[in-house]
């Protein structure tokens, strides 16, 4: 690819760039809610807690997995590799798109359990972003293979059976 072709962001490059701002900023913004008091923090640690863990495992595997299941076409553009094959096996079999629901749902967890306004603000930022990220995505897929607009039909977006 050549430089200036990269410099238009043919492949999707400034949204992988626009990602990596979100995600720092996710990262570095100090959570924020003037209702959660150290009591009501305290109230409901446990809960806390099991979101975390929950959402973190989810995302885990959902990353790992995901990652595994396209290793051989797998590029930080949202532009498929040329010898890319169409992966409906595996973790893909429930979400098309693996790897940002797995951003999503460690956004999701660490929200849940920092209750914070500020990390929610963001995530909500962030499924926008990854919504329109994935459908220019998934154009770009329909075109190099045909039978994915099935698979869209079968398989929901981010989150098993809802999205």
């Amino acid at each position: 690819m050549s430089a200036l072709h990269a410099l238009k962001g043919k492949r999707g490059e400034y949204l992988v760039v626009l990602q990596f701002v979100l995600f720092f900023a996710f990262i570095i913004t100090p959570a924020w809610n003037p209702l959660a008091t150290q009591g009501v923090m305290e109230a409901i640690a446990p809960l806390r807690w099991g979101a975390l863990a929950l959402f973190g495992l989810v995302a885990l595997a959902f990353g790992g997995l995901g990652s595994m299941h396209i290793r051989d076409y797998l590029t930080p553009l949202p532009y498929p590799v040329d010898h890319s094959q169409l992966v409906q096996h595996g973790v893909y079999s429930l979400v098309r798109h693996p790897l940002y629901s797995s951003q999503l749902f460690a956004a999701f967890g660490w929200t849940l359990y920092s209750l914070s306004l500020t990390h929610l603000a963001i995530l909500a930022v962030g499924f926008f972003f990854f919504d329109y990220k994935a459908g220019k995505e998934e154009g770009w897929l329909t075109e190099r293979h045909p039978e994915y607009a099935d698979y869209a039909r079968r398989v929901k977006k981010f989150v098993p059976w809802v999205y």
